[in-house]
């Protein structure tokens, strides 16, 4: 029998690549197993989502911590008690402290809607948009202490179209998220992608620069 990846999701908002996620795991496409959504918002309508599809949720709202340090220890309690091995950010809103990091470090993914290094952070569309580039895209990484720092592992390029507003360019950047997530996720469930000495290292070769996703092995 095939061995699952246990992963946690953490999320803030609607949690769309939380979804893909499950599906991709759910169809078998994805060898990992959802032990866990947590959300640090009660409004999140990803907790709704994910107890639709029979996954265990959890819901830690910031502002009943002190602090962030706080936060974060019944955070990695959540996720340890669930026995997650690797840990998917899906539109998660805290910035995470360096010893959160340090604590799961090689095993923390997050996606963000942009070719990192360009536009960390947010409005990451607007953004594209305002500086007149001809393409945008997305970028799946392993989480830093830098925001959106972390090494990328993948990545997936989408044209600008004239007339583009950061709606629509969002709307199709996060199709392709879709995509490269659980793409990204398999191949850490497969044993074939793993953080050594904080370099991405797939099937035994290290990563200079990002894989595009045309070029991606399968």
């Amino acid at each position: 029998m095939t061995t699952r990846l246990p992963l946690a999701i953490l999320v803030s908002g609607r949690g769309s690549n939380m979804l893909a996620i499950a599906r991709a795991c759910a169809s078998g496409a994805l060898a990992a197993e959802v032990r866990l959504v947590l959300a640090d918002r009660p409004e999140a309508a990803a907790l709704e989502l994910a107890a639709g599809l029979g996954l265990p949720t959890c819901m830690l709202h910031f502002r009943d911590y002190p602090g962030r340090e706080a936060f974060e220890a019944a955070l990695g309690d959540a996720i340890d008690a669930s026995g997650a091995r690797l840990v998917a950010l899906s539109g998660f809103m805290r910035i995470l402290t360096s010893g959160f990091t340090a604590r799961y470090a090689g095993r923390l993914l997050n996606i963000h809607p942009s070719l990192l290094p360009r536009h960390p952070g947010l409005h990451t569309h607007a953004r594209a948009l305002a500086a007149g580039e001809r393409e945008a895209g997305a970028s799946v990484h392993f989480v830093t202490a830098e925001l959106d720092g972390g090494p990328v592992v993948l990545q997936v390029r989408v044209p600008v179209q004239p007339g583009d507003t950061p709606d629509t360019l969002a709307a199709r950047v996060l199709t392709q998220e879709y995509l490269i997530y659980p793409r990204v996720i398999s191949w850490i469930a497969a044993g074939r992608l793993a953080l050594v000495d904080g370099r991405p290292v797939l099937d035994g070769r290290a990563l200079d620069a990002p894989l595009e996703l045309p070029q991606a092995p399968a």
